[in-house]
């Protein structure tokens, strides 16, 4: 758990909205220096804001980013990463999703004469474990990647490495684990088939990925069932008036999206979505201005009425707020938009998964 606040760890990953907190409180365990990975929780974390002033106070920052934006504004040292087409890529999210399995490498497309994230992450290693700035950072791959392979295959490491000689870093444990999984698969093969390998459609594998302790889906965990009373507390406690919701949009996801002409162009998309009722309610109007309020955080966005919203019902895209001094997000300063999580607290969380309470706030919004 969290040494603040307790929050609990899922997964080895501890709250987001836990990092200001955790950076601020002195004492044993104190975060005193941070790396963040081509990420801007300036924007993206509840209470940005707080955790910005957090950053001044930490004794080492450093960034992965190509953008100099409100986060990597704050490092002491930034460190570019390749942009997708000088990389390679492999993708292991969105296959989840899919109704058929299927395997697809893509190669750098560009070359490139500067380090990879990888690399430079070995770097930052080296330095941090004493070995120095001028380490041997393949030797240091070799030992790193041999160290986790031994966790698996134990005194067959050798045999294993000796399968994939000529690899390293990310492409090598690619390797290892395509070799590793139920096709049996070699990056060899995905590079010989550019278009991907389809391996035919979904196969039943229950139990054989449980994990469980009964070895059974269980679909009632003591966790889950010993929070059913807090969630009927919530049934049974009065509807507000109006709550606020987040939004993603086909070309603003995430905030770098914001920086590009191609996707930034068009329909202004950082307005509030409000039903004509609430709008009539409020004395809102459509392309007005208004500020969105919870206790003493305050928001100003642009209205645009809707019939798509729900009455009572509010949403605003997240992402937004690049009105910030000292930044380089020259196109994503020119509408810098409304912040959302600016209004959000961090200490608002899932009881279970630690997760920030993004969704579903009590807000009041009065118009300018």
């Amino acid at each position: 758990m969290s040494r603040v606040s307790k929050a609990p760890e899922v997964f080895g990953e501890l709250p987001m909205g836990c990092l200001a907190e955790e950076i601020e409180t002195p004492g044993d365990g104190q975060v005193r220096a941070l790396i963040t990975i081509a990420s801007n929780p300036a924007l993206s974390a509840p209470d940005g804001p707080r955790l910005t002033a957090a950053f001044a106070g930490l004794e080492l920052m450093i960034s992965f980013d190509i953008y100099l934006n409100e986060t990597s504004r704050h490092a002491d040292v930034i460190l570019p990463g390749l942009s997708p087409l000088e990389d390679a890529h492999y993708d292991v999210a969105f296959p989840q999703l899919a109704w058929r399995n299927t395997a697809r490498f893509s190669p750098a497309i560009l070359p490139t004469d500067r380090p990879a994230e990888w690399q430079l992450l070995l770097r930052l290693i080296a330095i941090a474990t004493g070995r120095g700035a001028d380490a041997d950072l393949g030797a240091l791959d070799d030992q790193l990647t041999a160290d986790d392979v031994r966790r698996v295959a134990g005194p067959a490491t050798e045999l294993v490495m000796a399968q994939v000689a000529g690899a390293v870093g990310p492409e090598r444990l690619l390797d290892l684990a395509l070799r590793a999984g139920p096709y049996k698969l070699t990056l060899d093969q995905l590079r010989a088939a550019p278009a991907g390998l389809d391996l035919g459609e979904l196969a039943p594998r229950i139990p054989e990925l449980l994990r469980t302790p009964s070895g059974m889906i269980e679909l009632a965990p003591p966790l889950l069932v010993d929070d059913l009373a807090r969630a009927r507390a919530d049934l049974a406690r009065p509807v507000p008036a109006l709550v606020i919701v987040g939004r993603r949009q086909l070309r603003s996801n995430n905030s770098w999206m914001h920086n590009l002409p191609s996707l930034a162009k068009g329909p202004y998309r950082c307005v509030a979505l409000v039903h004509p009722g609430d709008a009539a309610r409020l004395a809102l109007r459509d392309g007005g201005q208004a500020r969105i309020s919870r206790g003493d955080r305050t928001i100003e966005v642009t209205v645009e009425i809707s019939e798509d919203m729900m009455p009572g019902v509010v949403s605003l895209p997240h992402g937004w707020g690049h009105a910030q001094p000292a930044t380089r997000m020259t196109v994503a300063a020119e509408r810098p938009g409304a912040n959302l999580n600016a209004l959000l607290d961090p200490a608002l969380r899932d009881p279970l998964s630690g997760n920030a309470v993004l969704a579903g706030i009590a807000v009041e919004m009065q118009p300018l």
